[in-house]
């Protein structure tokens, strides 16, 4: 999935924030990675983050981060477009969890070291009530550093108290 290419159709422009992404994603606090919605629609999403490069990143091992995390980047972007997609279509909300990984590339080893924001993008290429699968990628500087698949399976329905999720 290339950053670079222009989706076939306007992202929606209204950005949404970290508050909005703690409501509406089961990442909460510090392991909330990301930092605001760019843009989207009905099948794709583009996040913008600075967390690669606090201290106290959660996924941070040995006093670095690995590319390996943005798996977990990309996975929460699929969650913020999980929960606009609800929200949109009024379906029920379900639990997502991420059954595969597949054509995983890395082209850093690493993510503590990048300088600028990255930017998150997700898209939805195939699904139902169940399952999704989206492409990913990560970007930084407009340079892509990860890109892959990702398989998600979606659980039971929740609560709709948002105060009974666990």
């Amino acid at each position: 999935m290339s950053l670079n290419r222009p989706p076939a159709q306007p992202l929606a422009a209204v950005r949404l924030q970290r508050r909005w992404l703690e409501q509406h994603i089961p990442h909460q606090g510090r392991m909330c990675l990301l930092d605001e919605v760019l843009g989207w629609d009905l099948t794709q999403i583009r996040c913008r983050t600075s967390s690669h490069r606090r201290a106290d990143n959660p996924l941070r091992g040995r006093g670095r981060l690995g590319a390996m995390a943005g798996i977990e980047y990309a996975g929460q972007a699929m969650a913020a477009h999980g929960a606009l997609m609800t929200g949109l279509l009024g379906t029920p909300v379900r639990t997502g969890y991420l059954a595969s990984v597949r054509n995983l590339k890395l082209a850093v080893t690493r993510l503590d070291d990048l300088l600028a924001d990255l930017e998150v993008r997700a898209r939805r290429i195939a699904g139902d009530a169940d399952t999704a699968l989206y492409e990913f990628a990560l970007a930084c500087a407009e340079r892509e550093l990860i890109t892959g698949r990702a398989g998600i399976v979606f659980g039971e329905l929740e609560s709709a108290d948002p105060g009974l999720r666990s």
